[in-house]
């Protein structure tokens, strides 16, 4: 029963929240979108971030130490959107400044390392301590280095595509793979977010088969 209530509860809050974005655009020439990522260390949060906002790739690889902040703008009928993207350091020392990141987001995205089992894992955790701090935010399970994830035997992409399934099923969010590298699923992921944020029907082509860059929203 307990479980059913909180649910209830993070439905109105999501449903409050997309109402609350609706309005801002109608209303208002900028909106501003906080976007959190979380994830374990080197899953390439902040390689997603510099390639989506800068359209570069920066190959020389810097821990983040803390929160690494940037911001990108979009025009949506006739409304200026930025994106207020927040990444957070992915060792365990930086969970204290988990609320800098996911506090007032309107998306968080879960990202894990598609060629790396372990990070996958992991999301159960993030999710558990996201949503202690923000339960309206709209979760979106992405995975990153599909570039890499496509070299592996098949059996081994079978069973991680099994499993970030079954990880997205259990969070009731879209499911995205992802590669900086090769511009896979950048940019549709954040319009999969303008999307579920501003309640848009998504007019992208869904990839569902096994072994495809999964794009399930």
């Amino acid at each position: 029963r307990r479980a059913r209530g909180a649910a209830a509860v993070s439905r109105c809050a999501r449903a409050a929240a997309r109402h609350r974005a609706m309005a801002a655009l109608a209303e208002k020439p900028n909106v501003m979108v906080k976007v959190g990522m979380v994830g374990d260390s080197q899953v390439g949060k902040t390689t997603m971030m510099v390639k989506y906002v800068e359209n570069r790739l920066d190959d020389e690889y810097i821990q983040t130490l803390g929160v690494n902040f940037m911001e990108k703008s979009i025009t949506l009928r006739n409304t200026e959107i930025t994106f207020s993207i927040w990444d957070l350091g992915g060792h365990r020392e930086f969970l204290s400044m988990l609320p800098l990141v996911c506090n007032d987001a309107a998306a968080v995205l879960f990202m894990f390392d598609l060629s790396r089992k372990s990070t996958l894992t992991s999301i159960k955790e993030w999710y558990r301590q996201v949503r202690g701090l923000n339960r309206s935010a709209f979760a979106l399970l992405v995975g990153t280095k599909y570039d890499v994830f496509v070299t592996l035997p098949p059996e081994e992409q079978a069973e991680i595509d099994r499993n970030a399934r079954k990880f997205a099923k259990a969070m009731k969010a879209p499911c995205i793979f992802t590669s900086a590298h090769e511009s896979i699923n950048v940019q549709k992921m954040f319009k999969v977010i303008l999307s579920r944020v501003f309640d848009l029907k998504c007019t992208l082509e869904k990839l569902v088969e096994v072994g495809e860059p999964l794009l399930i929203f």
